[in-house]
């Protein structure tokens, strides 16, 4: 299995960078391809992104000589949300029976370290699959733990005036499901709003990927990024997803309806701990 590496830039680098050299080091395409495991390999946080997307066959999980260790979940713990039709995710383990998770549309599968050989399939090859899926380093085992809609954490944030109505859950969150530093969750756009995350922030402890989903064909969501005094954007498109460093802003405005998921690893799993910035400050 190939994986596409991305390496660490700097705010100095990146505020040269042109449409092109942005879109190579930040934006993540192609995620889901039909019966095809997809890997980013970033070296923000050591996250992995990913989408498998089966067809008529089981995909196994596999690890790579990126990731160093034998099995993938060696020395990792995974989220897993799936945007697609309902499908399977069978862990495997010699010390124990296979546990089998059926997962709907929005449903959400933490699974830790060590937990075994985890295997993907559809319930419907017509009707397929989108797991989408981030992984961070872990140093400890928690639980697996599969989470609903309703299971999550919910908030009803932002204001029509400001055109950012919005619902966002959480789901891998220290309140719903234990980690070690995974972080991850769902935030909805309501109709007749544009706006994710403004006033805008950074949170230099930690580095962020948003998977932008649920939008049409022709829609598209403007991402804001950079540093806040050096701004830039990225045009992402439906199930597209864009790498956030600890140092850059994350925001955006949709042409039309849409979602993110989205993810976070690094020191901390405080969901507050933003560091809020200025509009008047923005550049």
């Amino acid at each position: 299995m190939v994986i596409d590496i991305r390496q660490v830039c700097s705010p100095t680098e990146t505020k040269s960078f042109d449409t092109g050299q942005l879109r190579a080091n930040y934006l993540i395409t192609d995620i889901f391809r039909a019966g095809e495991i997809t890997m980013t390999y970033s070296h923000l946080d050591r996250t992995i992104v990913g989408g498998a997307m089966p067809d008529t066959t089981v995909l196994k999980l596999l690890s790579n000589k990126q990731i160093g260790t034998k099995d993938f979940l060696e020395r990792r713990e995974i989220g897993i949300i799936n945007v697609g039709g309902s499908g399977k995710i069978t862990i495997e383990n010699q010390s124990s029976e296979p546990q089998e998770y059926e997962l709907a549309n929005s449903d959400c599968l933490y699974i830790p370290m060590g937990a075994g050989q985890v295997y993907f399939q559809n319930s419907d090859a017509n009707d397929p699959a989108k797991f989408y899926f981030i992984s961070s380093p872990a140093h400890r085992s928690c639980k697996v733990q599969k989470i609903t809609a309703n299971d999550a954490n919910l908030l009803e944030l932002g204001t029509q005036a400001d055109a950012n109505v919005r619902v966002l859950r959480q789901y891998i969150h220290p309140e719903i499901c234990d980690s070690c530093q995974l972080v991850m969750g769902v935030t909805m756009i309501a109709n007749g709003s544009v706006w994710n995350t403004m006033p805008a922030h950074i949170h230099d402890r930690r580095s962020e990927v948003y998977l932008y989903f649920n939008m049409e064909e022709n829609t598209r969501v403007f991402h804001m990024m950079g540093d806040p005094n050096e701004t830039r954007h990225i045009v992402v498109a439906n199930e597209q997803a864009v790498l956030s460093p600890g140092w850059s802003i994350h925001s955006g405005a949709g042409t039309g309806n849409y979602g993110f998921i989205w993810s976070m690893a690094g020191d901390n799993q405080d969901f507050t701990d933003m560091d809020f910035i200025k509009m008047e400050d923005l550049r």
